[in-house]
């Protein structure tokens, strides 16, 4: 059960008196709204902005990235939305990007949303950098993706710049993006499976549209090992950025411990 703590209330608002999160999404990906909603504490809410883009056929490399420059590109218009809400904080529903251009390359991409928006922003990215470093003690990891190899590159450059070297990765390859939200519990549990081994201290999941928090917490449990999803990673990045120490139990040791 989710613990209420002790924050002085920030807002009027009656439902979002602790907080209000403007979450920024694409309009495809149908997996991190419900995601966010289920790991919100009370007195905590979500406001979700979608990103709008074309259900892009990621079928090739170039595709893929060109599609997850569009998602960028749109960011600001859906920004200017929800601000109109009055959010006190911004938490990205998107990830690809994120990644793109090592440490360097997602601290630019983060400085312009604050710039935009005025708030403080957690992304993807820096909120599984924050994660694995909060275990401590992980130097080498294993990951996978809805993306393409190209982009997967860059998960790992980002991950190198950060000190966590990579075992291995699995790039899923979906052919567009509603794809992400249909794999299968039986497939990821097949990916979890290739990617483990006695060389990886941690498995991490990257793609906000897969459905892998409730997978990942059950195992973490049966590897005996950190297993990441992204969209715990990011909300939990979200609520210790803001003073929020609640320990949400049930979607893995992240948001139970740290």
């Amino acid at each position: 059960m989710t613990k209420v703590n002790d924050q002085v209330r920030r807002s009027a608002d009656a439902r979002g008196y602790r907080m209000k999160f403007g979450v920024l999404g694409p309009s495809t990906n149908t997996v991190v709204q419900p995601d966010f909603d289920d790991l919100r504490p009370y007195g905590v809410t979500n406001h979700y902005s979608r990103i709008v883009v074309d259900n892009a056929k990621a079928v090739s490399n170039e595709t893929f990235m060109a599609g997850a420059w569009e998602i960028s590109h749109n960011t600001a218009a859906a920004v200017e939305g929800v601000l109109t809400c009055q959010p006190n904080y911004l938490v990205m529903g998107m990830s690809a990007v994120t990644f793109f251009g090592g440490a360097a390359g997602a601290v630019r991409w983060r400085e312009n949303i604050e710039r935009i928006s005025g708030l403080g922003v957690s992304t993807g990215a820096e909120a599984t950098a924050a994660a694995l470093k909060a275990y401590g003690g992980i130097k080498r990891v294993a990951f996978f993706s809805p993306y393409y190899p190209t982009a997967n590159g860059e998960v790992r450059t980002f991950l190198e710049d950060h000190g966590f070297s990579t075992a291995r990765d699995i790039p899923l390859q979906c052919p567009s993006w509603i794809a992400i939200a249909e794999q299968s519990e039986e497939r990821l549990i097949s990916v979890v499976k290739e990617l483990d081994g006695d060389d990886v201290d941690a498995i991490v999941q990257v793609g906000t549209n897969l459905s892998f928090m409730k997978l990942a917490a059950v195992a973490e449990k049966w590897l005996g090992k950190p297993v990441i999803a992204i969209n715990t990673a990011t909300y939990w990045h979200a609520l210790r950025a803001n003073g929020f120490n609640d320990r949400i139990e049930g979607f893995g040791r992240l948001l139970e411990e740290f």
